[in-house]
């Protein structure tokens, strides 16, 4: 009773710091929203293109928002938090106290799952509403390949968290990290648009496989197990790293 007490209020506390960073709450809850809706007033964006499949790019580009709010979050924003932590002697005073590192390092990742889901979640609302888009048509595969999308977006976060002594070498990795994640992801150039070689080579990676896997399901075909085992394989490896190299002190 008394660890489900102070699980609960490490994560309310967190919930509290988070509240109050206006740069963490806007990219990753506001702004993969508001470029759908920028994209979707072009009027071209509304309208069928057969590169698409017959589809408008603002549904093309629905699945790109919703992994743009989990990456910004599970890598640029959590591993700095987590690095602040470490650097300023958070992890370090609390292994001395009932609230043991590892629950705060949970508490962080229900955080910024939660977040990443809530934002996903907020970019099909307005996509359906304001696009008329539609729903994702397999909601239980899409509903998996998202979950698997939000595991391995965290482990890669801690890996960086594992890697950086300093929240400047924090942020410095996390650039580095996000804007081949971005790309793969379809960010500036969707899936349905790539050349087939690079379209294969992006699903190797975790977003590019997120990416396939989604549009697989919003067009109401079961995620592709290859991609799924991609997003798989990767949460795993990375997972591993993250608890070989990392180090509260």
């Amino acid at each position: 009773m008394n660890t489900v007490l102070v699980n609960t209020a490490v994560l309310r506390s967190e919930v509290r710091l988070f509240r109050r960073e206006p740069g963490s709450l806007f990219w990753i809850l506001v702004f993969p929203t508001t470029l759908l809706v920028i994209l979707g007033s072009i009027p071209f964006f509304r309208e069928a293109d057969p590169v698409f499949d017959g589809l408008r790019p603002v549904d093309g580009y629905v699945p790109v928002s919703v992994l743009l709010g989990l990456i910004v979050g599970g890598v640029q924003a959590m591993p700095q938090t987590l690095t602040g932590y470490r650097e300023r002697g958070v992890l370090r005073r609390m292994s001395t106290t009932p609230v043991r590192p590892a629950i705060l390092l949970s508490a962080q990742m229900f955080l910024y799952g939660g977040a990443a889901l809530v934002s996903a979640l907020l970019v099909l609302a307005v996509g359906r509403l304001a696009f008329d888009v539609r729903l994702p048509e397999q909601p239980f595969g899409y509903g998996v390949a998202l979950f698997l999308a939000v595991l391995v977006a965290l482990a890669l976060g801690a890996v960086i968290s594992a890697l950086s002594r300093t929240t400047k070498i924090s942020a410095a990795i996390g650039s580095v990290v996000v804007f081949p994640a971005m790309f793969c992801a379809g960010v500036w150039m969707p899936v349905q648009t790539m050349p087939d070689v690079l379209a294969r080579s992006a699903g190797l990676t975790p977003f590019g496989a997120a990416a396939q896997a989604l549009n697989e399901a919003a067009a109401g075909d079961w995620p592709g197990w290859g991609h799924l085992g991609v997003l798989a394989v990767w949460t795993v490896l990375l997972t591993f790293a993250a608890s070989r190299w990392f180090r509260w002190e």
